[in-house]
């Protein structure tokens, strides 16, 4: 890891995301990868404060999963990796194993909600293995979240469902993620309430810029 540069930031506030896309086919050029391009374009839409993102396009190796996992965050210094793809149940499907193995913590909750968002559209979302964990360093740590494959599940699963009239039916996992990297000792990040609202404790909350 002494090798990998250390993303600095740009402002004190700056979200640094690795971006990982897992997949044999689209990592060896058979086809055009669909995952990073649909994760920055939400994020893109979705945060109003300062972010720079750190791609990854890998095979479905579990020794090359953990290796991306950990030179993002101890190396690069990102504070979230959204990984896609290799959550089903395929023999290849291998992510949520080489997420665990380089986590401190497991976070369910993430995964958990993540089926019953997909679980609304399709019964197959119970074969979805999608995990979450922190992984912590001596003065850094990071949260980790398997997403669906899909760039039609990656909004869904990050943004949650609304109503016709725009009300939430059921909340995005993002929806908890600015908090989460609080809590670690991430930068504060926010969203744009039309997206998705980053939800936080009152004694969490910023006081708003004039």
């Amino acid at each position: 890891m002494t090798d990998i540069a250390r993303i600095p930031r740009r402002h004190p506030d700056e979200l640094i995301v690795g971006l990982v896309s897992v997949s044999d086919r689209a990592s060896t050029g058979a086809y055009q990868d669909q995952g990073l391009p649909a994760l920055r374009e939400w994020l893109g839409g979705a945060l109003s404060s300062p972010w720079q993102a750190v791609d990854r396009l890998i095979p479905d190796e579990p020794a090359r999963i953990s290796e991306t996992l950990i030179e993002l965050v101890d190396g690069c210094g990102c504070d979230l990796v959204l990984t896609t793809g290799g959550t089903g149940p395929a023999r290849r499907d291998v992510t949520p194993e080489a997420t665990l193995a380089v986590g401190t913590k497991e976070m369910p909750g993430f995964g958990e909600q993540m089926r019953q968002i997909s679980l609304r559209f399709v019964p197959t979302a119970i074969l979805s293995r999608q995990v979450a964990v922190i992984r912590e360093t001596d003065g850094h740590a990071a949260l980790i979240v398997n997403l669906p494959g899909q760039p039609k599940s990656i909004r869904e699963t990050l943004e949650g469902l609304k109503g016709e009239d725009g009300a939430v039916l059921v909340p995005g996992i993002f929806a908890a993620i600015p908090y989460c990297i609080d809590l670690i000792g991430g930068p504060y990040a926010d969203t744009r309430p039309e997206v998705i609202s980053a939800f936080r404790p009152k004694s969490a909350r910023r006081p708003a810029q004039a």
